[in-house]
């Protein structure tokens, strides 16, 4: 028997429960609207604490500010509203309906974000670390405060000034670049940004200045060859830092959206580590019982917490690949049985292994609704099915964020697709358009016979 023909041991469920939801919009579920109606569905969520392990380096490094305490979750929705919602204390006290969540902060975007990035440094005590990074099309990369002014209302939504701006201009035409991807690592003196066949390096303290960094991912754009097959060309869509080692050393993964993945070392003036295709990774999930898990561009890369696998997400698939990053471009198996088969963002999350297998965990939403989360992530190599699910919603879920703690994790949910009825552009909502946090807590017990 074959590794990949290994069933995945039974795991025990987890007692999961929905202590907190803004379930605001159910009414408007899987309903035909005008393309002008105002409906507005959430694309992504996040913890103001990105990492643990970032923030407690943080800490160390700095000695300035507490370690972003998880306490806040940032949303992006598709109608240019950023909302930051502080939970309250008691999240996970008995009660006998899940709270109802409001947003304390909602900033109103002049353009459409490609991409959010959290302050690493993120506190609720320290009112000048809750700012986030907004990247748009047309404009410079802005720097806002993600929580109002004490002087304006909880919850409605203001355009708030720009604490920053920082503009990233290709040189040749005074054109804007936007970015598709953004990455603001700790201890947060510098965010890293992707562009077409680009990725800048940017130092937060030189307000209205362009980067100080600019990395090509291929030799050159004006050759007939386009880099000639050195590099990785295309549209940096992905960007994640590996968590650091000892010496504080840490490589950033990039993915673009013609399905490269490169490894850059900032600390070596962004040097290429290391290039691959992961097409031909994709031809190798195909078994005798299933087709290849397909994909059309990398949207996301996450680093496993010990650094040293990198998990790739891309658009219209059916599962993840898995790489150890010691054997470059060589994949060590995929993540199977989930259903991404959407252009939408439909992220994942990853978490520290707690059983005896080793690994780690992968926390990820699919396009029908579904939670699945895989254990032991790492430890085998091959197909590597599901260890258990649950429903979260009737539409996709286009976010999965665990808590740094582990005892809860948050998921976004909403979509909509077009229609053409009559001559009449229509959109149709696909399910619900919510945010939901739930508890995590120990598997139930086995009843007695």
């Amino acid at each position: 028997m074959t590794s990949d023909e290994i069933p995945t041991p039974a795991k025990k469920k987890p007692d999961i429960k929905l202590v907190a939801s803004t379930s605001s919009r159910d009414a408007r579920a899987d309903t035909d609207l005008p393309l002008n109606n105002d409906f507005a569905y959430l694309k992504s969520a996040q913890w103001s604490d990105p990492s643990p392990l970032s923030c407690l380096m943080c800490l160390l490094l700095t000695k300035l500010f507490r370690t972003a305490d998880g306490t806040t979750l940032i949303t992006s929705s598709s109608d240019l509203i950023i909302s930051s919602y502080v939970l309250p204390e008691d999240l996970l006290a008995p009660k006998d309906e899940p709270l109802h969540l409001d947003p304390q902060g909602k900033l109103a975007l002049p353009e459409p974000s490609n991409t959010i990035a959290p302050a690493p440094y993120f506190s609720l005590g320290t009112p000048y670390t809750q700012t986030v990074l907004v990247g748009s099309r047309d404009i410079p990369i802005q720097l806002y405060h993600a929580l109002p002014d004490p002087t304006q209302p909880e919850g409605s939504a203001f355009p708030q000034p720009i604490v920053a701006s920082y503009p990233l201009i290709k040189p040749q035409t005074e054109e804007y670049l936007a970015p598709l991807s953004m990455l603001w690592p700790a201890p947060g003196t510098h965010f890293l940004t992707g562009t077409a066949n680009l990725i800048s390096y940017f130092d937060i303290t030189r307000t209205g200045e362009g980067p100080v960094l600019r990395i090509p991912t291929i030799p050159s754009t004006r050759h007939i060859l386009k880099g000639g097959g050195v590099g990785m060309r295309g549209t940096v869509s992905a960007l994640s830092a590996q968590t650091p080692d000892g010496n504080g050393g840490s490589l950033v993964a990039a993915g673009t959206w013609t399905r490269w993945v490169g490894l850059y070392d900032f600390a070596k003036a962004g040097e290429c580590v290391a290039t691959w295709g992961v097409e031909r990774s994709v031809d190798e999930t195909a078994t005798d019982k299933s087709a290849p898990i397909g994909g059309t561009g990398i949207m996301q890369t996450i680093w496993s917490p010990c650094g040293r696998y990198l998990v790739v997400n891309e658009r219209r698939s059916t599962g993840m690949l898995v790489y150890d990053v010691r054997v470059t471009g060589k994949m060590l198996g995929w993540l199977a049985g989930r259903d991404a088969e959407s252009t939408q963002r439909l992220t994942c999350d990853v978490y520290p292994g707690s059983g005896d297998g080793g690994g780690f965990e992968v926390w990820a939403g699919t396009r029908d609704g579904t939670a699945k989360v895989w254990e032991g992530v790492g430890s085998r190599e091959g197909a590597h099915e599901p260890s258990w699910d649950w429903k979260a919603y009737d539409s996709a879920t286009g976010s999965t964020a665990m808590h740094p703690s582990g005892s809860v994790v948050a998921t976004c949910s909403g979509s909509w697709t077009y229609l053409d009825e009559d001559d009449r552009p229509y959109k149709r909502i696909m399910g619900t358009s919510e945010l939901n946090v739930w508890s995590i807590g120990l598997p139930e017990p086995d009843t007695p016979a």
